[in-house]
């Protein structure tokens, strides 16, 4: 079974494309929504970064049979978190454009949304919705999925971000998330845009030689490579999968 996880501020919609790509029918895969994301968000659920990762662990157990991993932005810290503490369910597992890594500080937004009051103040501008449109697509989201993106991006949604990055101090890991990368299982896979404003190259690049992951750049294209370039996203990961 594959499994795709979403990143901010998306939702499921974001795989289309790669699922395009790769042939896959309803059967063949699982992308659920990050609760928050396009969806309500359950009872007494904190939106935190462990919160997310115990909710995506119970989901996976219920497919009752190991998975191929694919995450993308904070889905890719996740895919990540999940594979080291339950590498027990992973077959195979590919991140794009984001990876644990204690030496990186979080980009300029993650940063605004940590910090209290200006976090909010910059969530009151996210509700103009033709400025976000613009904003997202000039910091590389395709125009086509912006336009189906944006509208979900609810006040629901956008107080779930800012619980999330505030339980991370923005985008700042250690402790047990670094540590336990120790048990990240193989095989795993990285996929890059080679110009993400938010998360540079040289972030890929460091863990790839620090855990002995393989590294594909794909150029000209930036943070949201894995719908931008869904096709030569498709050939990575079979040819990924074929090793599982």
């Amino acid at each position: 079974m594959k499994v795709f996880i979403h990143g901010v501020p998306d939702t499921p919609h974001l795989w289309k494309p790669l699922i395009a790509a790769l042939g896959l029918q309803p059967a063949d895969y699982f992308a659920p929504a990050l609760p928050g994301f396009g969806t309500p968000v359950p009872k007494g659920f904190a939106c935190t970064k462990d919160a997310y990762v115990d909710y995506l662990i119970a989901e996976i157990e219920k497919l009752d049979q190991k998975i191929d991993l694919v995450g993308h932005d904070w889905g890719a810290l996740l895919s990540q978190r999940i594979a080291s503490v339950r590498p027990d369910l992973i077959r195979t597992w590919c991140v794009t454009n984001a990876v644990i890594d204690p030496e990186y500080r979080g980009h300029r937004t993650a940063k605004m949304w940590a910090t209290p009051l200006l976090g909010e103040f910059v969530m009151l501008n996210m509700r103009n919705k033709p400025r976000l449109e613009a904003t997202l697509i000039q910091g590389g989201m395709p125009a086509s999925l912006a336009k189906e993106e944006v509208p979900l991006i609810d006040k629901t949604m956008r107080q779930s971000i800012l619980k999330l990055y505030r339980s991370a101090i923005g985008l700042r890991f250690s402790g047990p998330w670094v540590s336990d990368l120790a048990n990240l299982p193989s095989p795993g896979q990285l996929f890059w845009g080679e110009t993400d404003p938010f998360v540079d190259l040289s972030v890929a690049e460091r863990f790839s030689k620090a855990h002995n992951v393989p590294l594909h750049v794909e150029k000209g294209t930036g943070h949201w490579a894995c719908a931008d370039r869904a096709e030569q996203f498709a050939e990575v990961l079979t040819a990924l999968w074929a090793k599982g």
